[in-house]
């Protein structure tokens, strides 16, 4: 049962960086554009 459990946590991890890292580069990328438009 511990291989079912582990390989649910490892698909959620995958999950989160499937949408955490395409997420954090629109944020830098925001951030970026807020920098010119205010500076």
């Amino acid at each position: 049962m511990s291989t079912g459990t582990e390989r649910r946590t490892g698909l959620m991890v995958l999950a989160w960086i499937w949408v955490g890292l395409p997420f954090a580069y629109g944020v830098y990328e925001l951030f970026l554009k807020l920098t010119q438009l205010f500076a």
